[in-house]
């Protein structure tokens, strides 16, 4: 993505989240912001500063004639332009794609909407739940007792900004004339679950898929810790049974050997592992489980267990920021063997380059010294060493 320019108009989670993996990966994003307030996101620091790492700010306001041309103006020098209104809103404002492909032919411009730019959802407001709940997710047991609840991670937002930045990277690798890429939340979820949804159209229990089995389950070990074992494979099931039954007899029967038996038998197989589990406390099932190779992960339940884990620091996913009180971040989740430096620059302030970008545009163009609105101290960057990204080594 490297020498690819990005303008991005979209606010919140989805669109951001997508611009900021182009940037991960070198693209130059340029957050369009309204003057007076910028994204709503900025409300909440530490996800907005982990969004928005590596971009540019520029403010315009787009209800002003001024401000439409300067970002057509902006247009002209940009690969792409990401945005997340309503389908129609962009147009109403005289910057759709019509108008865009005018100012720059060979532009891409990417809209994520909740239902899509066309269709009898889409002009509906919408939120990630709403996406989730038309997706299929729903349909997809993933407990004993058929219980679905809504996971605490928006995915619904995730899948839709995974999908955009994904066709954004295959656009802008065609040399070929401007394209709109039309992106629905809630068709990108729906293209996930459904996956797992659809096979269960003719099954009546949709547990009796085989999706949910005992012993692929977190358990609660003696000393109230937790962890995941997953012994889908019958290798794995019988090392686990056989190695263990001199502690445990109750695990010398081979009659579960068979996934398709444990599956039949899952509940009979979950409180036999229940029991199981809790005899003994999470540091003897660490060693134990580790010496038998079975597929086994500790349960991070906070915070502090997540960045503490070996691995994780091991890897080195998390940034150790200068200032203690600032939240950590995760890196681009991939290891290039070329090398790719995520953490490049923090966040931006809220109209912090405009004054640059608009000047290479036009050379003696007179600029404000502030942001209209704002008090000067909302213009300073926050540049010194207490907010610069460092990664953990």
């Amino acid at each position: 993505m490297t020498g690819k320019r990005v303008l991005d108009l979209s606010r919140l989670l989805p669109g951001p989240y997508a611009t900021s993996m182009l940037a991960d990966l070198g693209a130059d994003v340029i957050k369009v912001e309204s003057p007076h307030t910028g994204d709503p996101l900025r409300i909440a620091p530490d996800l907005f500063d982990a969004l928005n790492r590596n971009k540019r700010s520029v403010t315009l306001d787009l209800r002003d004639e001024d401000g439409r041309n300067t970002f057509l103006d902006l247009v002209r020098t940009a690969d792409a332009v990401v945005e997340s209104f309503r389908p129609g809103v962009l147009d109403g404002m005289g910057l759709g794609f019509a108008a865009l492909h005018e100012a720059n032919p060979r532009l891409v411009l990417c809209s994520l909407s909740g239902y899509g730019q066309s269709g009898p959802y889409a002009q509906k407001p919408g939120h990630e739940l709403n996406f989730l709940g038309l997706s299929g997710f729903f349909a997809v047991p993933g407990r004993l007792d058929g219980e679905i609840t809504r996971p605490g991670v928006r995915i619904g937002d995730m899948a839709g900004a995974m999908h955009a930045a994904l066709a954004l990277t295959a656009a802008l690798g065609n040399d070929t004339e401007g394209q709109h890429i039309d992106v629905s939340l809630s068709e990108s979820i729906t293209a996930w679950c459904s996956l797992f949804a659809l096979p269960l159209r003719d099954i009546p229990d949709p547990l009796d898929a085989g999706l949910v089995q005992g012993d692929n389950d977190t358990f609660t070990t003696a000393d109230g810790r937790r962890l995941s074992l997953a012994t889908f494979e019958d290798k794995f099931w019988h090392r686990f049974r056989t190695e263990l039954s001199d502690e445990f007899t109750e695990l010398g029967t081979d009659a579960y050997d068979r996934r398709a038996d444990r599956t039949a038998a899952r509940q009979t197989v979950s409180d036999l592992l229940n029991a199981v589990f809790r005899a003994r406390d999470h540091a003897w099932w660490q060693q134990r489980l580790d010496a038998l190779n079975a597929p086994w992960a500790p349960v991070l339940t906070t915070p502090g267990e997540l960045l503490a884990d070996p691995h994780t620091t091991a890897r080195q996913l998390f940034s150790t920021p200068a200032d203690p009180t600032t939240c950590p971040q995760a890196r681009f989740p991939v290891t290039f063997g070329a090398g790719l430096e995520t953490f490049r620059a923090p966040a931006p302030a809220l109209g912090e380059h405009t004054e640059e970008l608009l000047a290479r545009l036009t050379p003696g163009r007179p600029t404000p010294s502030k942001t209209p609105g704002l008090p000067d101290e909302a213009m300073s960057h926050r540049q010194d060493d207490s907010r610069r990204i460092t990664v953990r080594r």
